[in-house]
């Protein structure tokens, strides 16, 4: 199949509305019971002009020769007034439960896609995620997938109701009055043509309109995340008039929408009007000829009201509907995207990861051949420390990223305890991987569900010992809520130091067998920097540590010192080692000495 994460817009080449539909499968009970009140309400609704009708014809313009008497037509009356409440009752009641059934219905399906469509998206690969934005990813898990909500809670069934309605209509009118239903439908091809017309220019609005709502969003989602450089630098006003642009793109491209909709509406409101009065004119005429009674031309102007009623709440239902499978179609390209790394269909189970890694002659490009990583062989044993060097873009966190196989590699092989990471499980390697970033996330809830993520096999003790293990307890107990106090968003509350000793405590926490440490001491001060050494040093024991840093003062206890330089290991060997070398790594060295 072909792959669609190079091209997270590519058009939609299936039937999305056949789709939408098969996801009603495990409902159709439920759809079936609502289809059938359906037509009882359709009968009943269509009933209703032909018993006032009646009425009026046999209890009302009778004549003085009629035989009723005035009591047994005011008892008419009645008896006609009491089954027409009774109707309105049975409508009520079928409608009510209709209704509920159907939005209960569609909550369930909107339900299962929104979880279906987040498990694919944590199922794609990271490259996905390198070249699509987040607010685009935000906007097809949220605005697209609430857009088609409608059309499972009412848009399918009042599409067979109108349907029905129209059909009936058609029929009874025919049925009753050749001549005169004729009469009623002679503007009937004008209304065929503008709902025709309404549809395609409403299926064109509607996609342009959700691709800029897409678009509007990303940028949100982007500036809103970079708000603090937009502020330092003081680019409020030319960020601001960028959003302006985008909001005007949204706001014309509503206001397109709407002006189909306000021209279509009153389009078809003026057909009927004029189709009702060539039925007053016609109808009219056949009451004073006797041709037909005023009960007969009562129950002609009600339907022909309800006639087109149908009609145009079917052009607005088919206008909700468009808009329902643009937004499926960006739905459905999303969850066709396959990642590059296929799932693990029967994958080998190590029973205990020991930390032996392996690269093999590994190649790597993220894009073509621009090869990031070439040609690269190293050893990692159990319970060794190696960190890699070198030069930005010289591929360190490359290495890091394969180890976990976040990334597939083009050549060569990569191993773990002897066994091709392509063969063992994802989430157990990645699971005995415990990796620190420089950049550190945390997320809104508190202190503890930032440290297990939610893993309730992670006891309390288990936190609070890693957090003691690698020295953010004393931070944590300082809280006013401790391993309960509430973090914000990204963890905005807390220092960059205290971030990351949250991080360390979150790694340790489920006891890797591997322990990256990717710029981990970066971006902290002195005192946290040494609090994390302390730690690191007492958790590397009995650990396979790697770790990529560029003060090299961080790793020179290292067992192996790995020296990259344009996707190639230029030298290894322990810190004094490569210093009487006197290649890449002394220069890296005297440069960090000199800049102190």
């Amino acid at each position: 199949m072909k792959k669609r994460d190079r091209n997270p817009d590519i058009q939609y080449e299936g039937n999305a509305l056949v789709r939408l539909l098969a996801y009603m499968k495990p409902h159709l009970a439920s759809f079936f019971v609502c289809l059938l009140l359906v037509l009882v309400v359709t009968v009943l609704d269509l009933y209703r002009p032909t018993l006032i009708g009646n009425a009026i014809d046999q209890y009302i313009t009778v004549g003085d020769d009629t035989p009723l008497t005035v009591e047994e037509r005011f008892s008419g009356v009645l008896r006609s007034g009491g089954i027409y409440a009774i109707i309105l009752l049975l409508l009520f009641i079928c409608n009510r439960f209709q209704y509920l059934m159907m939005q209960k219905t569609g909550q369930q399906i909107i339900y299962d896609l929104r979880n279906t469509l987040f498990e694919h998206v944590q199922a794609l690969t990271m490259r996905f995620f390198d070249v699509t934005p987040v607010g685009k990813i935000v906007t097809r898990l949220t605005n697209d997938v609430e857009a088609i909500n409608d059309v499972y809670s009412n848009i399918l069934v009042r599409l067979f109701q109108n349907s029905v309605k129209v059909i009936g209509l058609a029929c009874i009118m025919l049925a009753m009055n050749t001549r005169l239903a004729l009469t009623c439908f002679a503007l009937l091809p004008l209304v065929i043509f503008l709902t025709a017309l309404f549809r395609t220019l409403s299926r064109r609005a509607y996609q342009v309109s959700r691709t800029r709502l897409t678009t509007i969003n990303t940028f949100l989602s982007e500036h809103l995340s970079g708000m603090r450089i937009i502020q330092i630098f003081a680019r409020e006003k030319e960020k601001g008039d960028e959003f302006r642009e985008k909001s005007e793109e949204l706001y014309q491209a509503n206001f397109r929408e709407i002006l189909i909709d306000a021209i279509f509406r009153p389009a078809t409101y003026m057909t009927y009007v004029c189709s009702l009065a060539i039925l007053l004119l016609a109808g009219a005429s056949s009451v004073i000829s006797g041709a037909i009674s005023i009960g007969t031309l009562y129950i002609f102007i009600s339907y022909l009201e309800s006639f087109f009623n149908p009609i145009q709440e079917l052009a607005q239902q088919f206008a909700t509907l468009q808009s329902a499978i643009a937004s499926s179609e960006k739905i459905f390209t999303l969850l066709d995207t396959r990642p590059d790394i296929p799932p693990d269909d029967h994958p080998e189970i190590l029973p205990a990861v020991h930390g032996r890694v392996e690269f093999d002659h590994v190649w790597f490009a993220y894009q073509g051949e621009d090869w990031v990583l070439k040609d690269v062989s190293f050893t990692i044993e159990p319970g060794e420390r190696v960190a890699f060097v070198g030069a930005t873009g010289a591929g360190k966190s490359s290495i890091l990223n394969l180890i976990g196989r976040y990334y597939d590699i083009q050549k060569g092989t990569i191993r773990i305890d002897g066994k091709d990471i392509r063969t063992l499980s994802r989430e157990q390697i990645r699971r005995s991987i415990g990796q620190v970033q420089q950049d550190v996330f945390i997320f809104t809830g508190d202190v503890a569900s930032n440290i297990r993520l939610r893993d309730d096999s992670i006891s309390d003790s288990q936190v609070q010992k890693a957090a003691e293990a690698v020295n953010a307890a004393p931070m944590i107990e300082r809280l006013s809520g401790k391993y309960q106090h509430p973090v914000s968003e990204r963890g905005a509350t807390f220092s960059q130091g205290e971030r990351q000793l949250l991080s360390f405590a979150r790694t340790l926490a489920y006891d890797p067998a591997i322990l990256i440490l990717d710029e981990a001491t970066a971006s902290i001060d002195t005192h946290t920097e040494q609090l994390i050494q302390e730690a690191i040093a007492r958790l590397m024991q009995g650990r396979t540590c790697i770790m990529v840093a560029h003060r090299l003062s961080t790793i020179q206890n290292a067992d192996c010192i790995m020296v990259m330089h344009h996707g190639r290991i230029r030298e290894r060997g322990t810190h004094q080692q490569l210093l009487s070398l006197n290649g890449i790594y002394a220069k890296l060295y005297a440069l960090q000495i000199a800049s102190h």
